[in-house]
């Protein structure tokens, strides 16, 4: 252990933001990073604890002491080699992960964690620019050959553990770059896409192949594929969106979509790409309402202002969160306390504890939203309703599961509710569908809805379980 007294020593110290008047006329990268010393000196604040909770409280189970230690000891070349041991993309994790690593310090009980996600993102970074961070090809191929559906960051993990296996990999992805929600969802002031054509061509050079504009189960069977590799790995991710409204008043009116309906459209204009025959919308000019309070509900905020919007307004049907957790309940676990994201600070307005009850509009296009206050059951309190400007609503509720066309129609897979199949075996180590050999399942497509390191985590265990799987044993981590 670097600096024994460090945690007492030194303050917590976090990474900055650009102003927002500055920040919102881009859709450029706006954290400050730290200086190489300060990152240092927040290293030393690490107490390499007997039982290093942060371990727990991250998916890909980061050796997070053991970085941080290299870190405050300046050698940042093993810190990088480290943290690539458990995680094949730290610098995007370093960027858009909500950190429960730092939820489960033992310096959070006093509200004081580590900043681990900014040292996670500065190794990371640093590994770049020093050139630490290379094409690892394989000494010998194996023979075998695996097809993965979908780029996203399941997909993209799997794929570089079995390509660094020996195993020619091939990756379809249905648009025309890969990176799933990395490239299509996070909007470019959270992580420019720059991050994430690095790390491809990175694995184009370790020997995976990626077929972009090629939707399986539309453009090319499902079968096909099947039939012709050894293994198949499912990893479209959770792309159906619920919708609450279906069926309420105005809920067929112009102006209301799915958030990644809205989402993808900016990162196409900024990478330069075609919309295609999608229509365009745009926050520009108008009271943007965003239902729902999570991450994606946050991108919302953060591109409509970006956008020019008038106003933005997030409703929440949750009651307000407490502005501070209960340690004793709580800690390690990741807590439920009011969190302000950097889009939020921008400028919106944020409802808590309302129901939207409808919309109306006036020439097929919404102007209105009309809700409901609700009490501690979620349920309408009488004469609290009331209505909006809104000349768009995105709706950011969350997924119900994999889109159920194409491929998973072909593949005959049954989905449970919250976006699971049928017939998955119940532990994470085989990764298999139940009565197929061949086709395998990872991600939110095997999970549900979930973070960005979880499915980093299970594109790694599926890779494991694939290359066990076509081998007879594995010698990559889990």
């Amino acid at each position: 252990m670097g600096k024994i007294t460090g945690f007492m020593e030194f303050e917590r110290v976090d990474r900055g933001y650009k102003p927002v008047e500055e920040r919102v006329k881009h859709w450029r990268e706006f954290v400050v990073p730290l200086a190489e010393g300060e990152v240092r000196t927040q290293a030393a604040r690490c107490m390499d604890c007997g039982i290093p909770y942060c371990h727990n409280g991250c998916p890909v189970n980061n050796q997070i002491p053991d970085w941080n230690d290299l870190v405050y000891k300046g050698d940042w070349q093993r810190a990088a080699l480290n943290l690539h041991s458990t995680n094949n993309f730290p610098e995007v994790t370093g960027r858009v992960c909500p950190a429960p690593c730092e939820a489960a310090c033992t310096l959070n009980i006093e509200d004081k964690p580590v900043t681990i996600k900014t040292i996670e993102c500065a190794i990371a970074d640093r590994g770049f620019e020093e050139g630490w961070i290379a094409p690892q090809p394989p000494e010998r191929r194996t023979g075998k050959r695996v097809a993965i559906v979908g780029s996203g960051p399941a997909g993209l993990a799997a794929a570089q553990q079995l390509a660094r296996a020996g195993h020619d990999v091939h990756v379809y992805e249905k648009n025309a770059n890969p990176g799933g929600l990395l490239r299509y969802g996070i909007p470019d002031f959270k992580m420019e896409k720059h991050i994430v054509e690095r790390r491809v061509r990175q694995m184009e050079a370790e020997g995976v192949i990626f077929h972009c504009n090629v939707h399986v189960g539309v453009d090319v069977s499902a079968r096909l594929l099947e039939a012709g590799h050894d293994a198949l790995l499912l990893t479209g991710g959770s792309e159906q969106p619920f919708d609450f409204f279906a069926g309420a008043p105005g809920r067929e009116l112009d102006g209301i979509h799915f958030a990644m309906q809205f989402l993808p459209q900016q990162n196409r204009r900024v990478s330069g790409e075609s919309l295609g025959e999608a229509r365009e919308i745009t926050a520009k000019g108008k009271h943007v309402i965003v239902i729902g309070g999570g991450d994606t509900g946050s991108d919302c905020i953060g591109t409509s202002f970006r956008q020019g919007a008038r106003s933005v307004t997030q409703l929440e049907i949750m009651p307000f969160p407490p502005e501070k957790e209960n340690k004793a309940l709580s800690w390690p676990n990741w807590p439920l306390k009011l969190r302000v994201s950097s889009s939020q600070a921008e400028g919106a307005k944020t409802e808590y504890s309302i129901s939207t009850t409808g919309f109306s509009g006036r020439n097929g296009k919404v102007d209105k939203l009309h809700y409901a206050r609700v009490d501690a059951r979620l349920q309408p309190i009488p004469g609290s309703e009331g209505e909006l400007p809104a000349g768009l609503v995105l709706l950011a509720m969350g997924f119900a599961g994999p889109s159920e066309s194409g491929l998973v129609e072909e593949l005959g897979l049954q989905i449970v509710p919250r976006g699971r199949f049928k017939g998955l075996d119940a532990d994470e180590r085989d990764y298999r569908i139940r009565g197929n050999r061949k086709l395998f399942v990872a991600g939110d497509m095997r999970r549900g809805q979930s973070l960005v390191v979880w499915a980093i985590r299970e594109g790694r265990q599926a890779a494991h379980a694939i290359d066990k799987a076509l081998m007879g044993r594995s010698d990559l981590p889990r």
